[in-house]
């Protein structure tokens, strides 16, 4: 008896875009968490380590504090790959002026490239900036670049997604001329309860003192967080 049915062809299923997840399409994005902060001698700069596409979780061990020059590091929030070009741009100018004057360059000059490379295209990019550093004329700066452009120079000053979190936490905890070791605790402990509440923050802690001496920079690991509150 002759079978009915017909020989079973393969056909393509491609999958609709309409069906495929937000995060498959979405630009990388550090949802993050960064603060700096001053202190007679220096600064302590931190992130947490998180980087998302979406709500896809891309690198849980991301390095958000770059180095600008040895004595100036920089703290990125906004579009991944905005911040990166934005650094490496400001380094290379950094690298020139420092061959032309012989010296290292100020942390207020490093500010203010990034400043004008923030408001330039500030219709192109997502990037907002925390730089940071310590030089012989000013001593430990922390400068502030929003997504505008505006750069306002903060004794301490948080940024990224997680900082809506903890702006209370840090109000009623700073206080002027804090030592380095007070500075510490405040940024780790900041950023833990950050990363806690922030969805798009996570990871480890890295943090980084810069002071005449050079960078001292330490990791805080995911079971070694400062814990407040377990539900």
């Amino acid at each position: 008896m002759a079978s009915l049915a017909g020989p079973l062809i393969a056909t393509a299923n491609p999958v609709s875009e309409s069906v495929m997840p937000d995060w498959a399409n979405a630009e990388h994005s550090t949802g993050t968490s960064i603060m700096a902060m001053e202190f007679d001698g220096g600064v302590v700069i931190g992130a947490d380590s998180r980087t998302t596409t979406g709500s896809y979780i891309a690198n849980r061990v991301s390095d958000k504090l770059t180095q600008v020059t040895d004595y100036i590091y920089c703290c990125r929030s906004g579009s991944a790959a905005d911040t990166q070009a934005i650094a490496n741009i400001v380094q290379y100018h950094l690298g020139f002026h420092k061959m032309e004057l012989g010296t290292e360059p100020r942390v207020e000059t490093a500010a203010s490239v990034f400043r004008e490379m923030c408001y330039n295209y500030r219709d192109s990019l997502m990037a907002g900036i925390l730089v940071a550093g310590w030089d012989p004329i000013k001593g430990g700066q922390v400068y502030n670049i929003a997504l505008g452009g505006s750069c306002i120079r903060m004794p301490i000053s948080i940024g990224g997604s997680g900082s809506s979190y903890i702006y209370g936490y840090v109000d009623a905890h700073y206080k002027p001329n804090m030592s380095k070791e007070q500075c510490v605790d405040l940024v780790k402990n900041s950023l833990a309860l950050a990363m806690m509440r922030d969805g798009s923050s996570g990871g480890v802690i890295r943090m980084g003192v810069i002071t005449k001496e050079g960078v001292e920079r330490q990791v805080v690991a995911g079971n070694q967080l400062p814990k407040f509150y377990e539900g």
